[in-house]
């Protein structure tokens, strides 16, 4: 996988699939303490809020207790937010590889405005990256390339993803180590939401769980 060129080249033409509706706004207020929960799911209840969505290119649907996105597309992200709307925050989501490829991407957004959102993804064969997707355009930013780090669980493993979203600085995490960290004023607030995606094999299947906003 040439995951320059991906981020280069593909994913200005990538055909891109979420659901979204203008954000009930749930900003904190100014006396909220840190570490207070702001929104969590377990995805036990399937009327909390995120995409249900079946079709040729995949699905996303509340499933088995989890949250789970399977794309059967090439060169395609889908993703779904909970249609709130956050300045700082730190998300947290528990997430497995049900099948396919470990060329994929699964991963955390935030600051979502309907169209652009930062984005932090690891794939299950042990890379990660985090950057802006804007105009139709992704871009890493702090990173030419996405990066192999030994925190990442390969394979079925699990991985505990955490990006916290504060100010202009934006940190990613994966099981309790910060991987990836960098600065940019584009988006100052906006939804959240949890991202999986293919490179060139179809067939991500991708279960999130335990999805939680706190307060930084």
């Amino acid at each position: 996988m040439n995951r320059i060129l991906f981020f280069l080249l593909v994913l200005i033409a990538l055909s891109l699939a979420c659901a979204y509706s203008p954000a009930t706004p749930a900003m904190p207020a100014p006396s909220v303490s840190s570490g207070t929960v702001l929104f969590q799911d377990d995805f036990s209840r399937s009327s909390s809020g995120w995409t249900r969505m079946l079709n040729a290119e995949g699905v996303m649907d509340y499933d088995g207790g989890g949250y789970r996105i399977l794309v059967n597309s090439q060169q395609m992200n889908f993703w779904s937010t909970p249609q709130k709307d956050f300045t700082d925050v730190r998300l947290e989501v528990d997430t497995g590889k049900l099948a396919g490829p470990d060329e994929n991407r699964i991963g955390l957004i935030c600051r979502f405005n309907g169209s652009d959102y930062y984005f932090f993804i690891i794939s299950s064969d042990g890379f990660y990256g985090a950057g802006i997707f804007f105009s139709g355009q992704a871009l890493l930013l702090g990173q030419s390339e996405m990066q192999s780090s030994e925190s990442i669980h390969k394979g079925l493993a699990v991985n505990h993803l955490r990006a916290d979203c504060i100010g202009n600085t934006l940190t990613f995490y994966v099981n309790g180590f910060q991987v990836a960290q960098f600065r940019n004023d584009v988006l100052a607030s906006g939804d959240v939401g949890m991202l999986a995606g293919t490179f060139d094999t179809p067939g991500v299947d991708i279960i999130f769980d335990n999805f939680v906003v706190l307060q930084p």
